[in-house]
């Protein structure tokens, strides 16, 4: 499975702590940072779809696919980390820095004085987590 940026992890909290997600039995739905899109996130065991542009196209989970996973427990989600990131919109910040996660996130940090160490730390755990969960990512289920 490829991995995505880590930034996504920043996407996630954020689509968390501003509760966008609604998990049900086999599915999720995921509201965008603007409001604009919503996405379904399949789930069949370790099979994880969803609409979402990272997962559908480039084959890797998008932040929608990791928010439902730290939901599922099944990756870890520091709720105080999480908060730091809460009421961004993504959309608009990625669209200003042209896609570089790197760079959008460094901005909202810098703009909130977000102490980078702890949620970088936090980041890190998630990936490591996510590297050694056996999923398959599909376009569909």
């Amino acid at each position: 499975m490829k991995l995505q940026p880590k930034e996504k992890v920043y996407e996630a909290w954020t689509a968390i702590e501003d509760n966008r997600v609604s998990l049900h039995a086999d599915y999720a739905t995921v509201k965008s940072s603007d409001d604009s899109k919503e996405y379904i996130v399949r789930f069949d065991g370790d099979v994880y779809a969803s609409d979402d542009n990272a997962t559908y196209w480039r084959g890797y989970p998008g932040y929608p696919v990791v928010a439902v996973l730290m939901l599922q427990g099944r990756l870890p989600f520091d709720a105080e980390v999480a908060h730091l990131w809460k009421d961004v919109n993504w959309k608009e910040i990625n669209t200003r820095f042209k896609n570089r996660y790197a760079e959008a996130v460094a901005f909202v940090a810098k703009e909130r004085s977000i102490d980078m160490v702890l949620s970088e730390k936090a980041a890190d755990e998630v990936m490591a987590a996510l590297e050694k969960l056996p999923l398959t990512i599909k376009r569909k289920i």
